[in-house]
C-alpha cells in the first residue's frame, strides 16, 4: 500500500465538500479544487457550517473544528494537486467532463498517486482509459452526506492494481468508513440492488396501484426501511436516479430495468426532488 498523507479533492459541491471535510477531520492535509472562487467560497462555507453544527451539538470541540479547517487548502488550479498522494474526483456525473479531468490528472499528478472517482453510475474503467496509468485508477463511491454515511464502495476495474485497491481500502479505514470491495459494473453493489426497487415503486405509483404516501408507509412499517422509496428518491435527486437507472438498463438490457416513464417526465419538467423544491412531493 502507498503511504498517504495528502488528499486532493476535485470538486467542492455537496459530495466533494463532504469528502474534503472527512479527510481533513481524519488528519490528512487536504487540497480542494473548484473551477471558480465563488464555488470554492460556497463549498468552504458548507464545510464550516457543517463543523459548526457539530460543535453546537456537542459532537466536536472548537479546537478540533479549527484543526480540521487548518488542514484544508482551497484552489482553482488543478496543478495544485500535483503533490497529492491520492486525488478523489467528485464532479458532475458526466463522462466527458470526468475523462478530461483524468487526462489532466495523468499529466499533473506524481507517479504512484492514486486517482479515484466517486461516480455512482459511470464505468470506472472509462476514467482509467483516459490516462496512461489505468492501474492507478479506482472507484471510491461515497454516499451522501459523506461526513455521516459510513459506507464506501471500493471499485476495481480489470486494470486496477491490487496495491491501489488496497490503498483505497486503507484510506477509507483511516477516514472511519466501512469499505466494501467490488468489481466495476453498473450500480456496483448498493445501487444495483436499490434502483430496480425504486424504479418498480415509480411504476406502481404511475399505475395508480397505491399513493406515494401509502407506498412509503408500507415499506417503512412493513420492511423497517428508514425512508420510503419516494422520500429516498427526492433526497437522492430524480436526475441522479434517472442516470443510474439508465446505466443499469444499458448494461443488462432487460425491459424491467428501463426507467419508469413517470421518472423521465418529472426530470424533463425540472422536478428533481428536494434540491429544486419539488419531486414526488413539494417542499418549502
Amino acid at each position: 500500500m502507498s503511504d498517504i498523507s495528502t488528499v486532493g479533492v476535485l470538486g467542492c459541491g455537496l459530495m466533494g465538500s463532504g469528502i474534503a471535510q472527512t479527510a481533513a477531520a481524519a488528519g490528512f492535509t487536504t487540497v480542494v479544487r473548484e473551477v471558480s472562487d465563488a464555488l470554492l467560497e460556497k463549498g468552504k462555507g458548507r464545510i464550516t457550517g457543517s463543523l459548526n453544527k457539530l460543535v453546537e451539538k456537542g459532537k466536536l470541540d472548537a479546537g478540533a473544528r479549527d484543526a480540521t479547517l487548518g488542514r484544508l487548502r482551497f484552489t482553482t488550479k488543478v496543478a495544485d494537486l500535483k503533490d497529492c498522494d491520492i486525488v478523489v474526483e467528485a464532479v458532475v456525473e458526466d463522462l466527458t467532463v470526468k475523462q478530461t479531468l483524468f487526462e489532466n490528472l495523468d499529466e499533473i499528478c506524481k507517479p504512484g498517486a492514486v486517482l479515484a472517482t466517486t461516480t455512482s453510475s459511470l464505468p470506472v474503467v472509462d476514467c482509467g482509459a483516459a490516462t496512461r496509468r489505468p492501474g492507478d485508477v479506482v472507484g471510491m463511491h461515497f454516499f451522501n452526506p459523506a461526513p455521516v454515511m459510513k459506507l464506501v464502495e471500493v471499485v476495481s476495474t480489470v486494470s486496477t492494481a491490487h496495491d491501489v485497491a488496497a490503498t483505497a481500502v486503507h484510506v477509507c479505514n483511516r477516514l472511519g468508513k466501512h469499505p466494501v470491495s467490488c468489481s466495476d459494473r453498473a450500480g456496483f453493489i448498493v445501487n444495483a440492488l436499490l434502483f430496480p426497487y425504486l424504479n418498480d415503486a415509480v411504476r406502481m405509483l404511475d399505475a395508480q396501484y397505491a399513493s406515494a404516501d401509502d407506498i412509503d408507509t408500507a415499506m417503512k412499517a412493513g420492511c423497517g426501511y428508514p425512508m420510503g422509496p419516494f422520500e429516498l428518491l427526492d433526497v437522492v435527486g430524480l436526475d441522479v436516479a434517472l442516470a443510474i437507472q439508465r446505466a443499469l438498463h444499458q448494461e443488462v438490457h432487460e425491459p424491467g430495468y428501463a426507467p419508469a416513464p413517470l421518472l423521465e417526465h418529472l426530470v424533463t419538467a425540472g422536478y428533481l426532488g428536494r434540491k429544486t423544491g419539488r419531486g414526488f412531493r413539494t417542499y418549502h
